[in-house]
């Protein structure tokens, strides 16, 4: 029996090294790809997006997560929204969509991450006083310029069952700026046809703990459903609010029976 458990843990040991070489990698090759266009001085907002979504892909390829558009994701300006399931959403939907993320600012600060994030061209909001009517402004400024935001606004992470409450404060920024709302959703799948239990990052979890279960999992898959945008002209924040409420918890249960097992 203790044989057995060694074997397992180094098998476990060696899966992991695997793993943590291949996003080292991917980081590399992030940094070069960066240095060569000149992102790291000022970052070349048009050329981004296929950057950013190579980059992304390789990177949730390098934890075993293979990325699936259920539909094809379309490629307009506006502001994109997603359900959020865990920090494996942002590779995940950094591949698909031309959004460039919003990142608090004293993330740009981070080592390694924070040069990368200022290579991606994040759009680094700055929150004062906790006035989220200033970071919508932030953004609309940044849709009015022709790039693409995405955000997550239920503002936390969830187990994948559902859609939690959704806040609308940042939907105001597509208003001020006249682009569609373009909603998605996401579901990360195991190899049986269920949701995954490796993937989510909520709850009590810390991120050590998550970062170990994503390793050890094994052929999961990010399944994306992209949603029919909507036209926030004539409408109300609260009204906005209230569509994208229903059209994610909709979407998530469309998608949901399209990739999940019958028994699952």
């Amino acid at each position: 029996m203790g044989q057995s458990k060694s074997k397992l843990s180094l098998k476990k040991q060696l899966g992991r090294g695997k793993q943590i070489a291949g996003m080292t990698t991917t980081i590399a090759g992030g940094l070069r790809a960066a240095q060569r266009i000149g992102a790291f001085r000022e970052p070349p907002r048009e050329k981004l997006p296929r950057y950013i979504q190579t980059f992304c892909r390789k990177m949730a390829g390098s934890f075993g997560v293979k990325i699936v558009e259920v539909e094809p994701v379309p490629q307009h300006h506006g502001l994109w929204v997603s359900n959020h399931v865990s920090w494996m959403d942002i590779p995940v939907v950094g591949s698909v969509s031309p959004a460039f993320f919003l990142s608090k600012a004293e993330i740009g600060d981070w080592p390694i991450f924070g040069k990368l994030a200022h290579a991606a061209g994040t759009v680094f909001i700055e929150r004062g006083s906790g006035d989220v009517g200033s970071v919508s402004a932030q953004i609309a400024s940044f849709l009015n310029e022709g790039f693409s935001v995405i955000f997550f606004p239920e503002a936390t992470t969830t187990d994948g069952t559902k859609v939690k409450r959704i806040h609308g404060t940042l939907l105001q920024a597509a208003i001020d700026a006249r682009v569609p709302i373009q909603p998605m959703v996401l579901a990360y799948v195991n190899k049986d046809g269920q949701l995954s239990k490796e993937l989510p990052y909520y709850g009590k979890l810390t991120m050590k703990e998550s970062l170990k279960k994503v390793l050890d999992s094994r052929n999961d898959t990010a399944y994306v459903l992209p949603l029919d945008p909507i036209d926030p002209n004539g409408h109300t924040k609260s009204q906005l609010t209230n569509l994208l409420q229903q059209r994610m918890q909709e979407g998530l249960a469309e998608l949901h029976s399209r990739v999940l097992t019958k028994d699952s």
